[in-house]
């Protein structure tokens, strides 16, 4: 634990000049010595090649190390590194499998990726009602995806009764954080005064939030706003 400590320390620069390749040093021996945790800030450095030439396949042989001890993120990196396909072969079933064990955890991203799941019918069958149940126990934690993906989910009546007051609440909720998805949905909200009284000036501020991270399509809604204002 001690090394895993001296290790985040160097890779953060706090009380110590910042240093990848100390803190890979001193990931590489709390994992060797079978640290969960350690073996996590490992797999981590080989990932993004922090201290050490990236390497998918060694990121994942320490994330799967981790995992297989029960590590809740362990589980989850390991579950996305099946999911995107990086350092293993892409295999949506084992990625649904380690999102599953990360998400009784409590891990609210696991929680939303099991969500995702269940939507889309990717690793396990389409279940819309196991959607809207993963999406709320990652919502209520806070999680601004599955806020997101919770709104449109009751805007759509998927797995839940159709119900505009939820979808207005969860989407505002992620689109207060930030969530640039959240933010168009909102902005189309209002635009047509679906769940929420007609308004083009907030349909606007929300577009406008939207466009302003990049998002093409709330670009162009709000140019068209911009000429009904005028």
């Amino acid at each position: 634990v001690a090394q895993t400590r001296l290790g985040y320390a160097y890779q953060l620069g706090r009380g110590v000049e910042q240093n990848y390749e100390q803190a890979f040093a001193w990931f590489n021996k709390s994992a060797e010595q079978g640290n969960a945790n350690g073996q996590l800030r490992l797999a981590e450095a080989y990932y993004f090649g922090q201290g050490v030439e990236q390497d998918y396949e060694q990121a994942f042989a320490w994330y799967n190390k981790s995992a297989e001890q029960g590590n809740a993120n362990g589980q989850l990196k390991l579950g996305e590194a099946y999911n995107f396909g990086r350092g293993v072969e892409q295999n949506y079933e084992q990625a649904f499998a380690w999102f599953t064990k990360a998400a009784e955890q409590g891990s609210p991203v696991a929680q939303t990726r099991l969500g995702y799941a269940y939507q889309l019918g990717r690793g396990v069958e389409q279940n819309y009602e196991q959607a809207v149940y993963w999406y709320t126990e990652a919502a209520e934690q806070g999680n601004r995806g599955a806020q997101y993906s919770l709104g449109v989910l009751f805007g759509r009546g998927r797995g839940v009764e159709k119900n505009y007051e939820q979808a207005l609440h969860w989407i505002s909720l992620s689109a207060d954080q930030g969530d640039p998805l959240a933010q168009f949905a909102l902005g189309s909200m209002y635009s047509a005064g679906e769940g929420v009284e007609q308004s083009y000036e907030q349909a606007l501020h929300w577009m406008s939030l939207s466009a302003n991270q990049g998002n093409v399509n709330a670009a162009l809604e709000r140019d068209k706003l911009v000429k009904l204002l005028e």
